[in-house]
């Protein structure tokens, strides 16, 4: 029996925490979103009102839209802010505030909380063989995604993101009191991730009851206590105050319409052009088709979903698709609820979220990709298709990042990604190939072991097939024609089709991705 190698000492993960932060301090004077005035704003609104003013507040047009931890979370960076820029946190003299001491307070405050990020990290891999966790180091710490959207276009997603693998590290240890409580204060910090709710009930229900019906009642209400103490420590001001409608109808903007001004790749973007399609082919043949008022290729976010041919698609649809979809999974979970599948499905949660979800941003794809890290170290296949969707998943944010000086800085991200990741999986699953077909045990008895072996060693290595490259080129020739061919070939004509074809072509990529996902966990035989 082979003894295996102890894992990475924290020293080393501490070396890739200081790379990544020494990166993410460069990026300190480059482009900002409105997400950037969004939280500054919100450092103000919660530092001169009341509680009971944070969601009645209209100062700004950047209303507080997010549950009440973070407001809380928001609350106690105020007060450092207060210290470095008195002006940062006043509710009318800050507005559009855009200082040098203001970019910087709010991008260390990012880089600061990244350290929930990094515990969790280590927390998960504290105990696995040193390639794996080295290679989870690689792909959540150092993922180009992260450094983008949270470093760049300005979120808190590394953070949030940290309480989501913290909690799936502790399910994946069988600590599901302790893991189902921290997914319970995420929900109180973005309740986007919601998503995976039923999964988290449907696993956490099913892992109460084994055993006796006395200890799993003992269990279950344990579990509903934590979360319910959890719900009202965050929510408990608003319903004193008599705020909760206002606090849900800010939380849940229904009127926001199916789509975000730039499409996320999903289910909904091949529904808006086959509309599109359909809508020009009948006007062509003589069919009085009426244009919506709100049109999705200007990129509008308007009360409604604007379809001219097709059905409209209210919330409901779309929660009932996310729930169709979970199906599969939920079964699974109920049947055997096992630790170590947590991740994969909660992943797929998300992923199906993504495809089917109500007014889903393009960013939402970090909270499939990041967790799927922790999957992509368990087989060859699921390092395969981690690779490229993870490539797939980076490239269909670039249109975040428009400005001509970020150009290189997301180009140079994703290429120095792609390059990390083929270097740290070969150098994983190769390896493992040679020690497998090089082992004592692969050389003894029988015929059909020596096979075995000498199938691993042929196809244990990981490599990229042809339909895998031919996708990947194809995201080339996409980036080719918006950037290049389209100016030159079109000018300023159709000045939609380089973001509907980044969408579009990604779209395919994650359909195939949440299908490969599907069919794992139906095959999966725990």
């Amino acid at each position: 029996m082979t003894k295996l190698a102890p894992p990475p000492p924290a020293s080393e993960l501490l070396w890739h925490a200081a790379v990544a932060t020494c990166l993410k301090l460069l990026l300190i004077p480059s482009y900002r979103s409105t997400d950037f005035e969004v939280h500054r704003h919100w450092l103000a609104l919660t530092h001169s009102l009341p509680v009971s003013g944070w969601y009645a507040d209209e100062t700004s047009p950047w209303t507080l839209d997010y549950p009440p931890f973070f407001a809380f979370f928001e609350l106690l960076l105020s007060y450092p802010a207060r210290a470095v820029d008195p002006v940062i946190v006043h509710l009318h003299r800050g507005l559009d505030y855009g200082a040098g001491s203001v970019v910087l307070f709010q991008r260390i405050t990012v880089v600061a909380a990244d350290s929930c990020l990094f515990y969790a990290v280590h927390r998960l891999t504290r105990k696995s063989e040193p390639g794996k966790a080295r290679l989870i180091w690689v792909l959540v710490i150092w993922s180009p995604m992260l450094l983008m959207v949270d470093h760049v276009h300005f979120q808190y997603n590394g953070f949030l993101l940290g309480i989501l693998l913290l909690s799936i590290s502790y399910l994946s240890e069988g600590k599901d009191l302790v893991g189902g409580c921290l997914f319970a204060i995420l929900l109180c910090f973005k309740h986007l991730f919601a998503v995976a709710a039923p999964v988290y009930f449907v696993y956490l229900l099913r892992r109460c009851f084994r055993g006796s019906f006395a200890r799993g009642f003992g269990r279950v209400s344990a579990l509903g206590a934590v979360v319910v103490a959890t719900f009202a420590a965050a929510y408990g001001p608003f319903i004193y105050h008599g705020q909760m409608q206002q606090v849900i109808r800010r939380m849940f903007p229904f009127g926001r319409g199916l789509c975000h001004a730039y499409w996320a790749p999903n289910f909904w973007v091949f529904y808006i052009v086959m509309d599109k399609v359909l809508s020009f082919v009948l006007r062509r043949l003589g069919f009085d088709i009426q244009t919506p008022a709100a049109s999705f290729t200007g990129g509008l976010v308007g009360n409604s979903s604007p379809f001219a041919v097709l059905p409209q698609v209210t919330p409901l649809i779309t929660f009932i698709m996310v729930l169709l979809a979970l199906s599969p999974c939920l079964i699974k979970a109920w049947r055997n609820p096992q630790p170590k599948d947590a991740a994969r499905w909660i992943a797929y949660a998300y992923t199906s979220g993504f495809l089917f979800g109500w007014h889903v941003h393009e960013k939402a794809s970090l909270h499939f990709v990041i967790p799927l890290a922790l999957t992509a170290v368990q087989s060859l296949g699921d390092a395969k298709h981690y690779f490229w969707l993870s490539i797939v998943s980076c490239y269909s944010l670039f249109p975040l990042l428009y400005e001509a000086q970020e150009y290189p800085i997301k180009v140079l991200l994703l290429l120095l990604h792609c390059m990390a990741m083929f270097l740290s999986f070969s150098a994983l699953f190769d390896g493992s190939a040679r020690a497998k077909a090089t082992a004592p045990e692969s050389r003894k008895v029988d015929q059909s072991g020596e096979k075995r072996s000498s199938g691993l060693a042929k196809e244990g290595g990981f490599t990229i097939g042809w339909i895998t490259k031919c996708y990947l080129f194809g995201i080339l020739f996409v980036e080719l024609w918006g950037q290049f061919l389209h100016p030159y070939i079109l000018g300023k004509k159709l000045p939609f089709v380089p973001l509907m074809m980044i969408s579009v072509y990604c779209a395919f990529g994650i359909v195939y991705s949440w299908i490969w996902q599907l069919r794992s966990i139906v095959r999966c035989s725990s």
